[in-house]
């Protein structure tokens, strides 16, 4: 028998004697015995604590032979933990009621006095049980996150310019290490694609990827979604669920727009990296964790946290390596590799004719400065692969937005983006490109304005 093989264990029952007597023998196999005399008490132990196996009485106060107790407190520790393995115990059993416990979602039933042996084996099986509910969860888990990256546009990252040379090289001198990634580029530059890559060429590739959108999520689901929580812990949470840092434990972890994160937040986030364990909301158990960290943020990071906006002792924690991503106005070379990648990939899948586009309609796409980056350029070619019936995609066929006057307010409509974008170049102008005085004009942090000027491609 293996130390420690079955876990934390919890054993209810009202007999002091057999409390002791299940202790001294079950603590030198297992990490964690708990025993308890009351059972009104396990509410409050189940919360505070995530038990592999239990071991329940069946016979209290009321009476001592009809297990009513017994099935009432299966029922209720089954409502706080649907996954939890409960072993009934009993010193007044029979066929009829071992088949009635089994029913009511016992995993096994066990007749005092107990052989050790006996009861250790029990245990074991119910142990091994345990460990498939949860990795059932986890998987469970796990597949709804993925089933959502099974259509993703890009597989490959493609480029021949010198810069991209650099990432591919750093992707390959770090990938298979554990070490923590920090990606810095602007939106639409491929970041995710760099961190699946990563992934896919590390020791971790069999495992799961998990990528989160930090900028989407609010101050109130920050610790739900990453720490996971307790079913009752806030009102709309009907059942246990793990977090993201738990779904990915064993794999890699992609905290994209880690930039937008309050200080309040960035401080929870760096006691988790530090600890390597979580807390689920409603519980007071740790859970420790495993992940590759890989994180992102179009945001100018050491400025920000210059100005106090960004944790300097967090931006150590995930930088160990950096990779910088260019602008896609500075891959000039790398234009029509990426043109012909989706004009193949939009054609196929539309099944539409075009095959190729016209020299005129290269140079009107290098050209173009690109403010949303590649991913403009994804949807640029899209549009004029679905519009067109033609083999050959002409100038026509790409459509950009038109430039806007920075002599004054002209604006071409009253659509409020494009009223913010005018807004923002006009006192960027007038500031001489002075963030702090342009925010300060505008009314914003410079966080904010950061984050409008990638928005509009300033």
């Amino acid at each position: 028998m293996n130390p420690m093989k079955f876990g934390k264990i919890l054993i209810v029952d009202d007999n002091e004697d057999i409390l002791m007597a299940s202790r001294l023998l079950l603590k030198q196999y297992a990490r964690l015995v708990h025993t308890e005399k009351d059972p009104q008490l396990l509410p409050a132990l189940l919360k505070n604590e995530s038990y592999d196996l239990i071991l329940l009485d069946m016979n209290f106060t009321k009476d001592v032979t009809s297990g009513s107790e017994g099935f009432h407190w299966l029922s209720k520790i089954l409502e706080i933990d649907p996954s939890a393995v409960v072993i009934l115990v009993t010193a007044y059993g029979d066929v009829e009621m071992a088949v009635r416990a089994i029913k009511a979602g016992a995993t096994d039933f066990v007749l005092k006095p107990w052989q050790n042996e006996k009861l250790l084996a029990t245990l074991s099986a119910a142990m091994n049980l345990r460990q498939s509910y949860l990795e059932v969860d986890k998987l469970r888990s796990q597949q709804k996150l993925l089933s959502a990256d099974l259509d993703l546009p890009f597989h490959d990252m493609i480029g021949v310019c010198p810069a991209m040379q650099q990432v591919f090289t750093t992707i390959q001198k770090v990938a298979a290490t554990d070490a923590n990634v920090l990606m810095l580029g602007s939106n639409g530059t491929g970041k995710e694609l760099v961190a699946r890559a990563l992934h896919r060429n590390s020791l971790r590739r069999n495992e799961v990827f998990i990528s989160v959108d930090m900028g989407a999520l609010t101050e109130t689901l920050f610790e739900a979604e990453l720490f996971g929580h307790k079913k009752g812990a806030f009102t709309d949470a009907r059942e246990d669920r793990a977090g993201r840092f738990e779904i990915a434990s064993g794999g890699t972890l992609f905290l994209d727009e880690i930039g937008n994160l309050s200080m309040a937040l960035q401080g929870k986030l760096l006691r988790v990296l530090e600890e390597r364990q979580v807390y689920r909301l409603g519980t007071n158990s740790p859970r420790p964790i495993d992940i590759r960290l890989i994180c992102a943020t179009n945001l100018p990071i050491y400025e920000l946290v210059e100005q106090n906006e960004f944790r300097q002792d967090l931006l150590y924690r995930i930088n160990t390596v950096e990779i910088k991503l260019p602008l896609l106005k500075d891959r000039q070379e790398d234009i029509p590799l990426l043109v012909e990648h989706f004009l193949a990939n939009f054609s196929k899948r539309y099944k539409k004719p075009v095959q190729k586009i016209s020299s005129a309609a290269f140079q009107k796409l290098q050209s173009y400065r690109w403010p949303g980056n590649i991913r403009e350029l994804q949807h640029v070619i899209e549009r004029a692969v679905i519009m067109s019936d033609s083999q050959l995609l002409q100038p026509g066929d790409f459509l950009f937005p038109e430039a806007r006057s920075e002599k004054g307010l002209v604006f071409d409509g009253y659509h409020l983006d494009d009223i913010q974008k005018t807004v923002i170049r006009k006192i960027l102008t007038q500031c001489g490109g002075n963030i702090s005085k342009a925010a300060q004009e505008l009314g914003l942090t410079r966080t904010s304005l950061y984050r409008r000027m990638e928005k509009y491609g300033r």
